[in-house]
């Protein structure tokens, strides 16, 4: 029995001569949460897509759950779960209904049924709600309410599609700890895709970054993090010029930035910056304030492509737009 609950070979999706998805391959362990990090447009959800059956690959290779995504679709939705990035519950219907109509078409039903709806409304807080229709809800509540629904019949595979993009950040930590809560309580396997740098490093055991429809590194957190390398040191001096007197062996880099501060790269900030005092000390040079702070998942980012990882909305939906357009005509 494989260790894997993911397997990607050579995964590729076109919509006519448009590649959303390049020629990717990964693997998620069983039990694990992994995320796909990457700006909007990058073919996260296109390869959720893909791996949940909703769309075929154009070529390459994709197991879920033992289970070839061509070959045994209706296998594979058997033992997942998903979480859409755009809405779909029944906002006319109530919390109870959405979930009991979910679990009848999964073939479950009478005081089973009833009781995984409590248990699982309770577990995301809205049981008093139970009764209430969800167009008056929130979206974090539809988000939770949504989350309740996917583990009505006990995935083996959890998929979320930027499951908290629009929420506000207190409603965004609950998510997260419903996450956190619903993989330790089942042991579940959670693939995750975001653009929020945050989100994946909160939550995710290993990362994939993506872009442009190609993953262009993959690893845990802290190993993604080492691939830039070192820490940075910015300081305010009384007289900036006197940076070309900072030199030593254990400052890596070392300029002035247009603000005035000073930055230096080194590899451990906590045991430079003593030494960092020390050296201005014995140069004659005033340092009115220190700061420093370890790579992010933005700077790891930025040093693979030359940019940065944003929210572009515009983007977002021209590729919406075009990918629309290519299905409508039958390109795929």
């Amino acid at each position: 029995m494989s260790e894997h609950a993911i397997e990607v070979e050579n995964l590729v999706k076109r919509y006519g001569d448009f590649e959303a998805v390049k020629g990717i391959s990964f693997r998620v362990k069983k039990g694990e949460i992994f995320a796909f990090l990457g700006p909007n447009g990058a073919g996260k959800t296109t390869t959720v897509h893909v791996l949940t059956t909703l769309l075929k690959p154009s070529s390459g290779r994709a197991i879920v759950a033992g289970h070839d995504v061509v070959n045994e679709p209706d296998a594979v939705r058997r033992k997942i779960g998903i979480v859409f990035q755009d809405p779909s519950v029944d906002s006319e219907l109530t919390a109870y209904e959405n979930m009991y109509i979910h679990g009848r078409i999964y073939g479950l039903g009478g005081n089973d049924l009833k009781e995984k709806i409590e248990r699982l409304l309770k577990f995301v807080e809205l049981w008093e709600f139970r009764d209430k229709q969800v167009k008056t809800f929130s979206g974090g509540m539809q988000r939770r309410l949504e989350i309740a629904r996917s583990l009505l019949h006990e995935p083996e595979i959890l998929f979320l599609d930027e499951p908290t993009i629009g929420l506000d950040p207190q409603t965004r930590a609950h998510i997260w700890d419903y996450i956190r809560a619903m993989k330790e309580e089942h042991d579940m396997t959670v693939f995750l895709t975001t653009h929020y740098m945050d989100e994946a490093e909160q939550l995710a055991d290993r990362i994939a970054i993506m872009d442009h429809g190609k993953i262009i590194a993959e690893g845990t957190p802290e190993e993604l993090k080492r691939l830039v390398g070192n820490d940075v040191v910015y300081l305010r001096l009384e007289a900036p010029e006197d940076v070309k007197c900072l030199n030593a062996e254990f400052i890596r880099g070392c300029r002035l930035l247009p603000d005035g501060r000073v930055r230096l790269d080194v590899e451990n900030a906590t045991e430079a910056l003593p030494r960092v005092f020390e050296l201005a000390s014995r140069s004659g040079i005033k340092i009115l304030e220190a700061t420093y702070h370890r790579p992010t998942l933005n700077d790891v980012f930025l040093h693979l492509t030359g940019r940065e990882i944003r929210d572009e909305a515009d983007e977002r939906g021209a590729m919406k737009a075009k990918m629309k357009q290519r299905m409508r005509f039958g390109r795929r």
